[in-house]
């Protein structure tokens, strides 16, 4: 129903008439248009909702008198209290069921018309124009959010998400991502995280704890000891039939030859690499610039993954990770500093890690990345080390650790565990990446909390800002999204 009204001795038309709206809305837009002075709008610090969970900020209220009707066919005249918002919408005004409650309208969208008690007593009848409908709509189809707008959207539609989990019905929800605050654990700058909802006394208990175990925490690539090459070294395992690859040298940019060399530097200062002469191996380095726009000095190992068998070691299910760390009341998430790196190289495997720069040749001490069956290396290492508690106090995926008890009690006692398990295998954790004594947390990808598992907000807001499809292979290719989160579908 889109009709034409008398507002404060202004035709207003396109005048959207809307029975679930529990407001009445008067668009900035059109306040500007008839010429109102804007102190005449009471201000009100509250945000109207829409249908989809949408917020919008309001400028405030103001009493108009509004006339339905036209002469001759039956007037009437009501104060209506409209509340004035700034989107953009193809309507010029909103009657909500304030009004139409208090001006006794019955509405008739069949027949588009809308019936009401006239002044003087008879009944009289106002019609929705059909071509002003269209126009409407066609209008509202073509309109853009602002930019302003659409950030704002995309902000409530985060926070909306909290609300998606049918399993609880209180409006406090938790979030575990924002829910921790730093600690210093040594000098100034080394700090790590914990949880907000501890107790004053739970947090003096748990930072002594830490206090107490500060050795475990890596500052700098210095204060790791390295994993003793009797406990675990990473072998290549070369095919006897590979021949070595020499690569040929790849020409680079004056900025990616001097991030080069300063990463170079890096790693001999922290005795990850060496200075090699001679070469059986050699490989190139590649240069990737960061989401921070620093640089990422990669190693590529091609030649040399090709010629090495696959490790068949098997990698926890992650389902079966998430299902047992979910439900459990005090959880931590415990990061290895440089975890790959805390592991040695095979001594006779050293040589074929060789690469080229514009300096020397220099080979790998510990295990880098980018090499075959790496993953597969450190997944047995935290098998070891974890071996007992695995799947009772502690699960790990590859470097994705997660402490987690029942209570809070216990918790202190599994991180002692877990510290006495690091010690003795000589790992050094990520202080600034871990964050302790939590309710809640993202683990390999989903949300745990004592509840259970949540909804990501990260990937929900990604399901939300899926378009229609529009051709057929858009189809099928929604139809394979689906296919793949059934088993997330009751």
């Amino acid at each position: 129903m889109v009709i034409t009204i008398d507002l404060a001795n202004c035709e207003v038309r396109k005048t959207l008439v809307d029975q679930g709206s529990s407001v009445d809305v008067l668009y900035w837009r059109t306040f500007r248009k008839m010429g109102l002075e804007e102190s005449e709008i009471i201000p009100l610090d509250k945000q109207i909702v829409g249908f989809s969970e949408e917020r919008v900020d309001t400028k405030g209220y103001i009493d108009l008198h509004t006339k339905f009707g036209e002469p001759g066919w039956g007037q009437r005249t009501i104060s209506v209290r409209y509340i004035v918002v700034d989107v953009n919408m193809s309507y010029n005004a909103l009657l909500g069921r304030p009004s139409l409650n208090k001006l006794g309208a019955i509405v008739y969208t069949p027949h588009l018309a809308m019936k009401f008690p006239s002044d003087r007593g008879t009944v009289a009848t106002v019609y929705a124009d059909q071509k002003t409908v269209r126009e409407c709509y066609v209008a509202s189809l073509k309109l853009k959010p602002t930019e302003t707008t659409a950030k704002r959207n995309v902000a409530q539609r985060m926070v909306a998400m909290t609300d998606l989990d049918p399993r609880i019905n209180d409006d406090v929800r938790m979030k575990p991502s924002n829910d921790v605050t730093k600690w210093q654990l040594a000098g100034e700058g080394q700090n790590t995280r914990l949880g907000r909802g501890m107790t004053e006394s739970e947090v003096k208990r748990v930072t002594k704890l830490l206090a107490d175990n500060r050795d475990l925490f890596a500052w700098m690539v210095e204060d790791m000891p390295g994993v003793d090459p009797r406990v675990m070294s990473h072998r290549l395992s070369v095919c006897k039939e590979a021949r070595p690859v020499a690569q040929k040298k790849r020409r680079m940019s004056e900025e990616k030859r001097n991030a080069a060399a300063l990463e170079v530097q890096k790693l001999l200062e922290a005795g990850f690499i060496k200075e090699i002469h001679y070469t059986t191996w050699l490989e190139n380095v590649v240069l990737v610039k960061k989401s921070n726009g620093q640089w990422r000095m990669c190693v590529d190992y091609t030649s040399l993954n090709k010629a090495c068998p696959k490790d068949a070691y098997p990698l926890p299910s992650i389902n079966h990770l998430v299902h047992e760390a979910a439900g459990n009341k005090v959880l931590s998430f415990l990061d290895a500093c440089s975890g790959y790196n805390q592991i040695p190289m095979y001594d006779r495997d050293v040589g074929k890690t060789t690469f080229i720069t514009e300096a020397s040749n220099y080979c790998y001490q510990v295990m880098p990345f980018g090499l075959k069956n790496a993953g597969a290396t450190y997944q047995r290492l935290m098998d070891r080390v974890f071996r007992d508690q695995v799947g009772r106090n502690v699960e790990v995926y590859v470097d994705d650790m997660v402490v987690k008890s029942a209570t809070f009690d216990q918790h202190l006692t599994d991180l002692e565990e877990v510290f006495g398990r690091l010690r003795k295998f000589n790992m050094r954790l990520n202080p600034a990446k871990c964050v302790f004594g939590v309710e809640g947390g993202k683990f390999l990808g989903f949300m745990l909390t004592h509840r259970g598992i949540e909804a990501n907000p990260d990937k929900c807001l990604a399901i939300l800002d899926t378009q229609s499809p529009t051709t057929l292979k858009e189809v099928q290719s929604l139809v394979g999204k689906l296919t793949s989160l059934s088993r997330f579908l009751p």
